[in-house]
């Protein structure tokens, strides 16, 4: 019986190196674990979420079980909205349609759950002014929620995108795409079984847009997990591992 093939697409200013701790459970499923353009891959496609999913597209096996992490989670529907033969199953962590709270316009209805704009557009402003410190503000808010908070920093520390493997405009595209991109219209169309993996305590991406897909998505289901923040994987690999087990039943 043959594993079905396992990627996963890490999120914006990390680099494959946060799949650490999951690669030790998951290690002869995962088939690769792709740099994002910007974060040690010399792709530059944009400030568009389609051409960054193109460009991860090519490094996907047919077929396989697909993954993503807050970015990477958006890509990974992207590719699973526009070529799900290609996607056997999605796994998203700390996932969200929306990354930037809207209110209720004329001509989009609001969405509660995601970041003010006003800390988006301080994330993008400090990003240009101060790469480095802004990445560290990025990496504090992603370990908020943790009980293992000193470990889970360190294990962030060592995966943040280091300054020999970064593309500074290629990083401020992906901040572009975070906070212009919302694929709420699409959701319902991605028939793709997916597994939803999200932290209660997620100060980053609200628990509430997990939620959302959970109840949007038609084949989803949605693990909780208490005491741990967005990168979950992280401190709880053991935990993901095991919810992550129904993206492969089928083997």
């Amino acid at each position: 019986m043959a594993d079905t093939p396992l990627v996963l697409l890490h999120g914006w200013g990390m680099t494959p190196r946060i799949w650490n701790g999951l690669r030790i459970c998951l290690s002869p499923r995962i088939a690769a674990t792709p740099a994002l353009p910007g974060h040690g891959s010399p792709a530059s496609p944009g400030p568009e979420l389609a051409a960054w999913a193109d460009v991860l597209l090519a490094e996907l096996p047919d077929a396989c079980v697909l993954g993503g992490w807050s970015l990477g989670a958006m890509i990974a529907l992207d590719i699973a909205r526009r070529h799900p033969q290609r996607v056997r199953s999605l796994v998203l962590f700390g996932a969200t349609p929306r990354f930037v709270s809207l209110p209720e316009t004329l001509n989009e209805p609001a969405w509660a759950h995601g970041l003010d704009p006003a800390t988006v557009n301080g994330f993008i402003a400090g990003f240009a002014a101060d790469a480095e410190a802004t990445l560290r503000r990025f990496l504090a808010l992603q370990a908020m929620g943790e009980s293992r908070r000193r470990g889970v920093v360190h294990s962030l520390g060592r995966a943040v995108v280091a300054p020999d493997e970064t593309d500074a405009a290629t990083l401020a595209d992906g901040l572009a795409i975070l906070a212009n991109t919302d694929l709420r219209e699409a959701i319902a169309g991605i028939e793709v079984p997916t597994t939803l993996i999200h932290s209660r305590d997620d100060a980053l991406m609200p628990l509430g847009a997990a939620e959302w897909l959970a109840r949007t998505l038609p084949d989803a289901r949605l693990t909780v997990l208490d005491d741990c923040g967005h990168a979950p994987f992280v401190s709880r690999p053991e935990e993901c591992a095991r919810a992550m087990a129904g993206a492969f039943s089928d083997d």
